[in-house]
């Protein structure tokens, strides 16, 4: 009986071991709740964002520099995306912000090209120039109702 009792005490020793970790890495991740968020905000106004969702990368030179925060309609007409940059990131304030394809599968994810101003953009400021995302099935589908085969 008492090596039952021992072998019981093991292994929820080990599941509490593993829940633990498993909530260490999520708030770690910063992908739960807000827990664990550096960095600050930027906004930037796409005409269409072509599946970046919460959580999409945001890139400069090929690096990951932060995630998207959230993406919601703008007057009905224009995406707007919150993106959380890490704090050791400086984006200049003529910086441009266009949605990109990140391999195969077909993630986006937005790619920040850094501008030639001295100055930086602070907490709450918003991306001017950007380039939505290019829809493949657009292209295919005027170049099918065009006529030219």
């Amino acid at each position: 009986m008492q090596n039952y009792k021992r072998i019981e005490i093991t292994v929820g020793i080990f599941v509490f071991l593993g829940l633990l970790s498993a909530g260490w890495m999520a708030i770690k991740l910063g992908q739960v709740g807000g827990l664990g968020e550096q960095g600050y905000e930027l906004r930037a106004v796409f005409d269409d964002v072509g599946g970046v969702r919460s959580g999409s990368d945001i890139m400069m030179a090929g690096v990951v520099i932060g995630r998207v925060k959230d993406v919601h309609i703008l007057d009905n007409r224009k995406a707007e995306v919150v993106m959380r940059i890490n704090d050791d990131v400086r984006i200049a304030e003529d910086a441009f912000a266009s949605i990109r394809t990140k391999g195969i599968i077909g993630d986006r994810y937005i790619r920040i090209t850094q501008g030639m101003e001295e100055t930086f953009l602070a907490d709450g400021d918003e991306i001017e120039e950007t380039e939505s995302a290019l829809n493949i099935e657009d292209l295919v589908s005027k170049y099918i109702f065009s006529g030219k085969e």
